[in-house]
């Protein structure tokens, strides 16, 4: 019997909420390979859920800062070095040195998911130490990884343009499940996802007060604790909900009962201009028209299939404006409904897992 060809993931982020890390590690598992999932431990870690594939939790000395990269770079490069692999895979920047250098030592393959334009991420410009830091590694290391994948073909061309590599096209589109849409009690607004600078907290939450329902967030993140000052310091807790981290079974939940969905970005950096989110076809895929930026990937899938409210600037009238057409237009609001039905056949992991799998064959 042939043994199945191993390939470690490496990620910096909860292995429990990343639904696109267990989609992906998921797919290869059922193409055969034999897959393992790295990432590191919070003090506040919930246990691992059961998963197809392995899944392993480093320790680290600190949960921010440079001194969290040393030590989780320092454990995931001997964790690396002394398990058998096949292929290593860097989930983004944040991983990639320790996979390229265990990669050279072993002669291993190697494949950059590059989820992020991390060196224009606003966290990283704003911060000339910071960015330095992170443009050298990119500079380092990404022209040496020629087999790779993005989330979107901006991203691509970026990556092309920037480094000379060629990368496949994999958007984090959802599994295509056959879905019914419930009568909804209540149209609340619902924003999934990291709660991080750059997504808009301080105009959306502000632009809830011209707005008649109830905004539902579920996530966390760097812009956590600020976003919840937002919501007290205009009197909106009762109107603004925190859930916190949802494990995805129960997002699906909130996800298929909401009226509208968030997917904003500020302008503030090339990453989010070119982005693609995740939630954005978490949203089509349960038939929730949503509110987004004009950025070129969302324009271009709405061109093919209307099914959000574009704006070109995230201000509070412009978000409260659009929400209550959404919230009350009906006839505009069942055609959206109705065209992300359409669009979910086409946009789904179901088709993005043919491209992804084609990478690891080329290997």
């Amino acid at each position: 019997m042939k043994t199945p060809k191993r390939i470690v993931c490496t990620v910096t982020n909860d292995l429990n909420y990343d639904q696109r890390m267990i989609r992906i590690c998921s797919t290869l598992v059922d193409a055969g390979y034999d897959v393992t999932l790295v990432g590191f431990k919070r003090k506040k870690s919930k246990p691992l859920e059961q998963r197809p594939f392995k899944q392993v939790r480093l320790p680290i000395l600190a949960e921010q800062g440079k001194l969290l990269y040393a030590s989780y770079w320092f454990n995931l490069f001997f964790f690396l070095l002394f398990r058998k692999v096949d292929v290593l895979c860097a989930i983004d920047l944040d991983t990639i040195l320790p996979v390229y250098y265990v990669s050279r030592l072993k002669g291993t393959k190697r494949v950059h998911d590059a989820h992020e334009i991390f060196t224009d991420l606003r966290e990283v410009i704003t911060r000339p130490s910071v960015f330095k830091m992170w443009k050298w590694i990119a500079e380092h290391t990404i022209s040496k990884f020629p087999v790779g994948y993005t989330i979107g073909e901006a991203y691509a061309e970026d990556f092309k343009k920037r480094y000379g590599v060629d990368y496949k096209v994999v958007r984090n589109a959802t599994v295509l499940r056959p879905v019914t849409i419930p009568e909804k009690s209540e149209r609340f607004v619902l924003y999934q996802g990291a709660v991080n600078v750059g997504r808009c907290f301080e105009q959306l939450i502000p632009a809830m007060k011209q707005v008649d329902a109830r905004l539902i967030i579920c996530g966390e993140g760097n812009f956590s604790e600020q976003a919840r000052a937002i919501a007290v310091e205009h009197g909106l807790e009762d109107k603004v909900i925190f859930k916190g981290y949802v494990p995805p079974s129960d997002l699906r939940a909130y996800t298929i009962q909401a009226w509208v969905g968030i997917t904003l970005f500020e302008d503030t950096s090339l990453s989010n201009r070119l982005s693609l989110a995740n939630r954005f076809f978490d949203y089509m895929h349960s038939g929730v028209p949503q509110l987004c930026m004009k950025y070129p990937e969302y324009e271009r899938v709405n061109a093919e299939f209307e099914i959000a409210t574009l704006i070109d600037e995230a201000t509070p009238d412009a978000i409260s404006r659009a929400l209550n057409r959404l919230l009350s237009d009906n006839e505009y609001y069942q055609k959206l409904q109705a065209n992300c039905l359409k669009a979910r056949e086409k946009y789904c992991w179901q088709e993005q897992a043919k491209t992804l799998l084609s990478v690891y064959q080329t290997l």
